[in-house]
């Protein structure tokens, strides 16, 4: 019998190892981490510049570099970190047959990979619009970094069950994906809540990241608002999403190995 710090520390390694993999495989082309900044940066900038047109250099007092910012990184570290997680317990099959080696490792680093892949491209990005001249100042740093991580984890989550899902039907992968292509749109990514009607407020904010969205954009300016959205509601998405993945997981995780 091993004991729980050799338990550990062989956990440990597998996760390494599959990291090692992971990332290889992530960035084994010539564009290398270089397009993990520069796909976001494109497209905030595409958006900021369409967005400017709609309401000149400012979207309800922030900067529309800022305000497109906010939207697509939630966005896109919730979509990628989705994909990657749905994808990983499959794509790691073959090295089940190794006994250290079970789907949470390569769950746990699918999404890991993703956060920091993220947090450098945020920090990339921060270094740009100061490199750009738009000076902005955070009214609470502390709800922002915990919204971050926030979405992150619901993302890792809602990740777990398709993957879990896709291990006994492979047709969720077609239904994951055309769950995500609309949440460019529902998301309040290009527009605020407040540009639209409160009577219509209902159609949107059932969706979680609008609520990641807007109260990361109130994190940054409170004068910004944070009418319609609510804290309460993310807590209670991001628990539930949690509680009930790894319940699923570990109902199912042995099953997952025999398919």
């Amino acid at each position: 019998m091993l004991t729980l710090k050799e338990q550990l520390y062989a956990w440990r390694s597998v996760i390494f190892a599959l990291f090692l993999r992971e990332l290889q495989s992530k960035f084994n082309d010539k564009f290398g981490l270089s397009w993990a900044f520069l796909e976001p940066f494109v497209f905030i900038s595409a958006l900021s510049l369409l967005r400017s047109l709609i309401s000149g250099r400012d979207a309800h007092g922030l900067p529309v570099m800022i305000f497109m910012m906010v939207g697509m990184v939630a966005l896109q570290l919730f979509t990628s970190t989705l994909q990657s997680v749905s994808m990983s317990i499959r794509k790691n099959k073959p090295l089940y047959a190794f006994r250290q080696v079970q789907p949470i490792s390569a769950i746990l680093t699918a999404g890991f990979i993703e956060l920091v892949i993220k947090t450098i491209v945020v920090a990339m990005l921060i270094a740009t619009v100061l490199l750009l001249g738009i000076e902005v100042s955070v009214s609470d740093i502390l709800a922002l970094i915990c919204l971050f991580f926030s979405v992150w984890i619901f993302s890792l989550s809602i990740g777990l069950i398709f993957g879990i899902a896709a291990a006994f039907v492979p047709e969720v992968d077609k239904i994951k994906s055309l769950m995500t292509r609309p949440l460019m749109f529902i998301s309040c990514v290009f527009y605020s809540l407040q540009d639209i009607p409160e009577e219509y407020w209902y159609l949107l904010t059932w969706n979680p990241l609008v609520h990641f969205i807007e109260l990361s954009r109130y994190a940054i300016l409170e004068s910004y608002g944070d009418k319609g959205v609510s804290v309460e509601y993310v807590l209670r998405a991001v628990v539930l999403g949690l509680f009930f993945s790894l319940a699923l997981y570990h109902l199912t995780w042995r099953k997952v190995l025999a398919r």
